[in-house]
């Protein structure tokens, strides 16, 4: 799970830098919360996780791995894109927003659960 983890983060990374680049380009930041958000829980929060895998394999082999690879995985895009829409005027993106961001949310969590459950020194 760490380096799936490790690699998924890579991407993020990729497109939150090209969001950047197209606001800086552009001279338009309304983007600048979804380039926050993905370079922080794309790009940061899942290296940092799969970090943490890779050092702590019990922790990586657990069903709660796996499942908060895939509620981060699909919350954070869900959120992201309806973020995008919200911060162009669509106000009736909030309620995907709040069902992308709670699954990202449940993610962490099951994550923490997780690294105390399973991480020992």
């Amino acid at each position: 799970m760490g380096i799936k983890f490790i690699k998924i983060s890579v991407v993020y990374f990729v497109i939150g830098v090209l969001i950047g680049m197209y606001m800086s380009m552009a001279e338009k930041f309304t983007f600048t919360p979804v380039h926050v958000h993905i370079n922080l829980l794309g790009w940061m929060s899942m290296a940092l996780a799969g970090l943490i895998y890779v050092a702590f394999p019990a922790a990586a082999g657990t069903t709660m791995a796996k499942v908060h690879f895939w509620l981060h995985n699909i919350g954070l895009p869900i959120m992201m894109i309806a973020l995008a829409f919200l911060v162009s005027g669509a106000e009736n993106a909030t309620p995907a927003v709040a069902v992308g961001s709670t699954l990202v949310v449940l993610g962490v969590i099951i994550f923490a659960i997780n690294i105390i459950k399973n991480v020992k020194g």
